[in-house]
C-alpha cells in the first residue's frame, strides 16, 4: 500500500485545478497532488484577504503549497476566469477537480424554491460551467486533460433532509457520462463517489464524537474515509494509469452502508 505521504507516480508538473479547496476533502485532494508534484491552483468563494491562512492549510512535502484565487463557480463568468487563471499561472491545465458543492439538511416539503435551485446550481450546473471552460482549453492541448468530478451516495440512493442535493448529484453523474463522449478522445471525464468522510465539518453533519462514531460503525470497513482516500482516487483517475478510464463513477464509500433489514433481524 502507497502511504499517503507519497508521491503518485505520473503527475510531476501536472497542472491542477481544485474548486472549494481550502478545506475539508478539496484541501486534501489538493494536498494529494501537491505531494506528487503538481502545480496546483485552488479556489473558493473566500480565501487568504478574508483571513484564511492557506498555506498553513495546504502543507505539502517539500514546501510546496498551492495558488488561490477567490472564484464563485455558481457564475459562469467566474468559473471561466478561473481557468484562465490557472493559464496565466501555469501556461495550460491537465487536471480539474470539482470539488465545491454540499448541501445544509432542509426538509424538501418546506425549503423554498430559491434554495432548491440554488443547491441545483452549486452542485450541478457550477462544475459544468468549469467544465466547459477547461474543456475548451484542453481540446487544444496535445495530451488533452481530465475532469473529475466529485459526487456523493446521495446521489445513489435515498436522501431524505437533503434531497435537492441528492438528485443534483445523481444528475452530476449522468452529466460525466455524456460529455465523456461527446470530449473524446482529448478529455476524459470521471466522477468519484464517497461515502462517509471524516473532516472538520462531520460534527455538523453526524453530531457529536459518539454519533460520528454511529455513523462510521455501519460502514463494513468500520471507518469513515479521510480526505486523503478521496484524494488518491483523484490521483488515480488524474494520472497515466486510468488512461483509458472514462465516463464511469468509481464508488468510494469503504464496502457500502449496512441494509436495514439486517438492523431489523438484529444482525
Amino acid at each position: 500500500m502507497r502511504p499517503v505521504d507519497q508521491p503518485f507516480p505520473g503527475l510531476d508538473g501536472c497542472r491542477v485545478i481544485v474548486t472549494g479547496g481550502t478545506k475539508g476533502i478539496g484541501a486534501g485532494i489538493a494536498r494529494g497532488f501537491l505531494r506528487s508534484g503538481a502545480r496546483v491552483l485552488v479556489c473558493a468563494r473566500h480565501g487568504p484577504a478574508d483571513g484564511a491562512a492557506l498555506p498553513a492549510a495546504l502543507p505539502a512535502a517539500g514546501g510546496r503549497t498551492a495558488q488561490f484565487t477567490r472564484a464563485d463557480v455558481r457564475d459562469p463568468e467566474q468559473a471561466r476566469q478561473l481557468v484562465v487563471t490557472a493559464l496565466d499561472l501555469f501556461g495550460g491545465v491537465d487536471v480539474v477537480v470539482s470539488n465545491a458543492g454540499g448541501s445544509p439538511p432542509a426538509p424538501a416539503a418546506t425549503a423554498s424554491p430559491r434554495f432548491h435551485a440554488r443547491i441545483v446550481e452549486l452542485n450541478l450546473i457550477a462544475p459544468l460551467h468549469v467544465a466547459q471552460a477547461a474543456n475548451e482549453v484542453m481540446q487544444a492541448q496535445p495530451d488533452g486533460g481530465s475532469i473529475i468530478m466529485i459526487g456523493s451516495v446521495s446521489g445513489t440512493r435515498p436522501s431524505p433532509g437533503t434531497a435537492a442535493y441528492g438528485a443534483a448529484k445523481a444528475g452530476l453523474h449522468h452529466l460525466v457520462t455524456s460529455l465523456a463522449i461527446e470530449w473524446a478522445p482529448q478529455v476524459r471525464l470521471n466522477t468519484v463517489v464517497p461515502g462517509f468522510v471524516a473532516t472538520e465539518s462531520a460534527a455538523a453533519h453526524y453530531g457529536d464524537e459518539d454519533g460520528v462514531a454511529a455513523a462510521a460503525a455501519t460502514v463494513p470497513l468500520r471507518r469513515m474515509a479521510t480526505p486523503d482516500d478521496v484524494a488518491d482516487a483523484c490521483l488515480f483517475l488524474a494520472s497515466p494509469r486510468a488512461a483509458y478510464v472514462s465516463g464511469t463513477s468509481l464508488t468510494l464509500h469503504g464496502g457500502g452502508e449496512s441494509p436495514a433489514f439486517l438492523r431489523a433481524g438484529g444482525s
